[in-house]
């Protein structure tokens, strides 16, 4: 029997920062429609694009007979079976790093989480691109910080406009929230200039740079820009924040931080105080994958993939949409950000486009401000090429029923 109780819950003050992630909550939201739906929406890589068939090979020996304490618990800092082999993976690129460094996550998010945590207090300023990825944003606010948004070109972040925005707060920022290559949600990447003049006014500034890069490893086309790890050489004031959620599968939640090495013992305190220590299993897996060789061939894959798919969701919204709408051209990642005019309000559009068939995420969802009435995001590496068709196809014809 369910009460009403007559006294209010002590909630936290913070309880009332937490907003969420629409993006998560469209997986719920989608799961609930009975008709077909192409799904734009979640970040994900498409069900083929997992190598569903190599993991579980890996698997059995990772997680067999052979390996009777896979399944126990592990050192809080990652499980050196993984951390070794992901060092040697990457040895020789933009983010080759040392032991002392590492720190294992459950995800990407977690590593936002843990880089919040240990770095902002109520009230403090932090920098966020707009449009920016819900969760990192989520996540600062959740640690009650204060979001200053700054504005996102063809280039990635404008660091011009950050420096005016942060002269008119008339305060320095704690923090500064960057997803550098093929952004989400816009798919731009920071140019090196730019990356160079962020790293410069972070030090000025005093501010640490958490730099969150789930796509850097899924460049398609152009030229590769050095990581901001890469080129900050050392620097205590970056916090570097990968996954293997976009790269190998997000039912994973195997990720890792990079951070000098003074702030391990309050990473390892911190995380004991979430969830302990990350899946083992899964890590044993993770490090066979790699150990193996698998993941440098998986990428090949689905670098070739991802473009097809990116060119197939451009050619289907010249065919579709190409008179009523601009969008960006990525060199990587996994998303398209798609602009209309004043006539189209995204959130609007998504219940008529939900019921033609076709999810997306509204832009205003992407802003903590909504700043994007007019913008949807796009995800391309989730639908085979036809399905991309099809679904484009159904958003167009959402469009024009809300244009009536």
């Amino acid at each position: 029997m369910t009460t009403t109780p007559t006294t209010p819950i002590p909630l936290a003050s913070r309880a009332s920062d937490l907003v969420g992630s629409v993006i998560d909550s469209s997986t719920s939201l989608l799961a609930r429609q009975t008709h077909d739906i192409v799904r734009f929406a979640m970040g994900s890589p498409a069900p083929e694009a997992i190598p569903t068939h190599t993991l579980a090979q890996v698997g059995i020996a990772a997680m067999g007979a052979e390996a009777p304490d896979a399944f126990d618990y592990a050192a809080t800092e990652g499980d050196p079976a993984l951390v070794e082999a992901l060092l040697a993976e990457l040895a020789g690129t933009t983010d080759a790093t040392t032991a002392e460094r590492l720190f294992i996550t459950s995800g990407g998010m977690q590593g936002l989480d843990l880089a919040f945590k240990l770095l902002v207090d109520p009230g403090d300023l932090v920098v966020v691109e707009s449009p920016t990825y819900t969760n990192g944003s989520a996540t600062a606010l959740s640690y009650q910080a204060e979001l200053l948004e700054a504005p996102v070109d063809a280039d990635g972040l404008d660091v011009e406009q950050l420096e005016r925005l942060v002269e008119r707060a008339g305060r320095t920022p704690k923090a500064l929230y960057v997803i550098p290559t093929f952004q989400n949600p816009s798919g731009a990447t920071l140019t090196l200039e730019r990356r160079q003049r962020l790293l410069e006014l972070a030090r000025r500034w005093g501010s640490m740079v958490i730099d969150d890069d789930p796509y850097g490893m899924l460049r398609f086309a152009g030229e590769p820009v050095p990581s901001l790890h890469e080129l900050a050489d050392g620097d205590p004031l970056v916090f570097s924040v990968r996954t293997f959620s976009k790269i190998i599968a997000p039912g994973l939640r195997v990720g890792w931080v990079d951070a000098d090495p003074s702030l391990q013992p309050l990473l390892i305190n911190a995380k004991q105080a979430m969830d302990t220590c990350t899946n083992l299993p899964l890590q044993r897996l993770v490090a066979g994958f790699l150990r193996e060789g698998h993941l440098q061939d998986h990428l090949v894959t689905q670098r070739a993939s991802y473009r097809v798919r990116k060119e197939a969701m451009q050619a289907a919204l010249t065919e579709h949409l190409g008179d009523q709408a601009r969008w960006t051209d990525p060199e990587g990642g996994f998303f398209l950000w798609v602009s209309f005019d004043e006539s189209v309000d995204t959130e609007r559009l998504f219940e008529v486009a939900l019921a033609e068939g076709v999810a997306y995420i509204p832009g205003n969802a992407l802003s903590p401000g909504r700043r994007f009435p007019h913008d949807l995001r796009l995800c391309f590496a989730s639908m085979p090429p036809e399905r991309i068709h099809e679904g484009v196809r159904r958003l167009a014809r959402a469009v024009e029923r809300v244009r009536r």
